[in-house]
């Protein structure tokens, strides 16, 4: 039986990359619409909700967070969230019982949630309760969650692909060009500079530590200490470079540590 699916996703390259894996794993399947923002999901929902069958949808969008949408529209199909959040988050959905895929998904979450959904006898009553939304909306507001950055575009062997901000363990600069380096040890091109990177990452999980370096936390696998006061980090996979943390930032970053 065909398929109508909606997809909610700020990330142009992701949601390209769902469109495509669905479609390649059921060609029945329709892609009414590729939507990024809470309010333009709003008004193409009103008018559309009943023509479709399920939801695949980002958390965090350019002007919110996704749960706002029923806010204005009543789930009345299931929903399939698309996540990057950490552990406690994830144990906020496992309590509402509401359906996600961790990102960067494979091809196998989304054969699983679409094997989920054809179970269901009567998908349509799969769809949970506004006080489950409400639940989860206060969850995240509690938290403070910005809108940031989940992935960005790079070139690879001739392809552009979306590399998850979640397996960037350091940024680094030199002669203009910024560097990503994952945690298996690749190095990534990145189209931008340190400052705006910094302001598109979570705080939480990542540290200016000086003009050449954004180390991510759990990269660190330890620190000594070094002249003057200054704080060495070492971090996996090894930079050329040592990164330094000076005596006048070692306060801040070991409280941004201990968090």
């Amino acid at each position: 039986m065909p398929l109508n699916v909606a997809i909610i996703e700020d990330e142009p390259a992701i949601a390209r990359n769902l469109e495509f894996s669905l479609n390649e794993i059921d060609s029945s399947i329709t892609i009414l619409n590729k939507l990024t923002s809470v309010k333009e999901s709003v008004n193409w929902l009103k008018e559309n909700i009943q023509r479709c069958d399920l939801l695949f949808m980002d958390i965090r969008l350019t002007d919110g967070l996704s749960f706002e949408i029923f806010n204005s529209i009543t789930p009345t199909i299931p929903v399939v969230f698309i996540t990057a959040y950490d552990d406690y988050a994830l144990e906020a959905f496992k309590v509402n019982s509401i359906d996600y895929i961790l990102k960067p998904f494979e091809k196998s979450d989304l054969v699983n949630a679409l094997e989920k959904f054809n179970k269901t006898s009567k998908p349509k009553e799969t769809a949970f309760s506004y006080d489950k939304l409400q639940a989860l909306l206060n969850y995240f507001e509690l938290k403070e969650f910005k809108s940031y950055k989940e992935a960005y575009l790079v070139h690879y062997q001739n392809k552009l692909i979306p590399l998850n901000v979640e397996k960037i363990n350091w940024f680094y600069t030199t002669q203009e060009i910024v560097y990503a380096h994952t945690y298996d040890g690749k190095k990534y091109v990145i189209d931008s500079t340190l400052e705006r990177i910094q302001e598109e990452i979570s705080p939480k999980q990542f540290y200016r530590a000086n003009r050449q370096f954004i180390v991510q936390k759990k990269a660190i696998q330890d620190i000594d200490f070094y002249f003057n006061g200054r704080l060495l980090l070492n971090v996996l996979p090894k930079p050329e470079e040592k990164i330094i943390v000076s005596k006048a930032k070692s306060s801040e970053f070991k409280k941004w540590l201990d968090e």
